[in-house]
């Protein structure tokens, strides 16, 4: 299961439910089956599909009234399907910086905010050119984006239909230069942003040069 791309359909389910009542604590198939309404034989149904996903398991036991109960926890995974305010918060972000900064200033901010990024979530250059095009497509998807690797003649193109930071750019196109970046560092050579921004969702677009 993918834990990056699930939305609100998930949590209006019962595993999903079941995810939410479980952030925070652990708790029994009796427990969850009285909170939920359900048998204890459906909520067990759904915590075994839960832990072959990978999102819960058996934490320990907890006493009851006439036999123990195993007691079930998020994996630290599972903290990965939750909404975030990222977006809002960085669209907020470039909003002051941009009443505080000139317009060179701001870019030369968001590119290094794009590279410390980089040098956290992929560290080091190893591999070849497209091994470390493959490591920014996966760099990009774990903030979000749903990007593909192209060639085109002596270039690479990285193209995505789900830009990550989709809410920011729309408003604020200079946070494409914080991508750029990011792309740039990740594959150690020259990398041009030529996102597209004319319709209602951004769409990331980068070309990557191969060396003479």
């Amino acid at each position: 299961m993918d834990k990056t791309k699930l939305g609100r359909r998930f949590f209006e389910s019962t595993r999903g439910r079941i995810v939410t009542l479980l952030r925070g604590s652990a708790g029994t198939v009796n427990e969850l089956a009285e909170k939920l309404e359900l048998t204890d034989n459906a909520v067990r149904a759904h915590l075994l599909t839960l832990e072959r996903d990978g999102l819960v398991r058996q934490s320990g036991i907890q006493r009851g009234h006439r036999k123990p109960h195993f007691a079930y926890e998020l994996m630290p995974e599972a903290e990965l399907l939750f909404p975030k305010s990222y977006d809002t918060l960085l669209n907020q972000l470039v909003t002051v910086l941009k009443g505080r900064f000139s317009s060179k200033a701001l870019k030369h901010v968001l590119r290094e905010v794009g590279r410390s990024l980089a040098e956290r979530e992929a560290p080091g250059k190893k591999g070849g050119l497209e091994s470390r095009a493959q490591n920014a497509l996966q760099v990009l998807e774990r903030l979000g984006g749903a990007a593909k690797l192209e060639k085109d003649g002596r270039k690479l193109l990285i193209r995505s239909e789900s830009c990550p930071l989709s809410a920011a750019v729309s408003e604020h196109p200079e946070v494409c230069e914080l991508a750029e970046s990011l792309v740039t560092e990740v594959v150690g050579v020259p990398v041009q942003e030529r996102c597209d921004r004319t319709g209602p969702t951004p769409r990331c677009r980068f070309e990557i040069f191969r060396a003479d």
